[in-house]
């Protein structure tokens, strides 16, 4: 198995591990891997009335590099484009909107997982 494939199984399964992860904190996972020529958006959700973009960073090995980390500026800007189109696509019009990262860390052993609420500036 080439190694874009098993990251892209290793995203899926994080993915899936972080959108229980939010639900069971009152999150309501409406949207799934949203693509647009930007970027893409691994999770949109509302959580308290507000609608969160939910990027999740999903390291096999507890103490990988830091799955933070690989949110940057360069991708946050993505991201906020990304979620600027969705609001477009969609016509909606929250009056809050967040950007929240989950990291899942030791898929395959001990999984913890780990949500930073608010993660950088949202957009509105």
């Amino acid at each position: 198995m080439s190694r874009t494939t098993t990251q892209k199984a290793t995203g899926h399964v994080g993915e899936a591990i972080a959108a229980n992860f939010l639900e069971s904190l009152g999150y309501r996972i409406v949207d799934r891997n949203v693509r647009f020529p930007v970027g893409e958006l691994d999770l949109v959700a509302w959580h308290c009335g507000t609608l969160v973009f939910v990027e999740v960073k999903t390291r096999r090995k507890q103490g990988a590099t830091s799955a933070v980390d690989a949110v940057h500026t360069a991708k946050q800007r993505r991201l906020i484009r990304a979620a600027d189109l969705y609001l477009s696509k969609t016509g909606l019009s929250p009056a809050e909107t967040r950007f929240d990262v989950v990291i899942i860390e030791g898929i395959g052993e001990e999984t913890t997982c780990t949500l930073v609420s608010r993660a950088f500036e949202d957009f509105r």
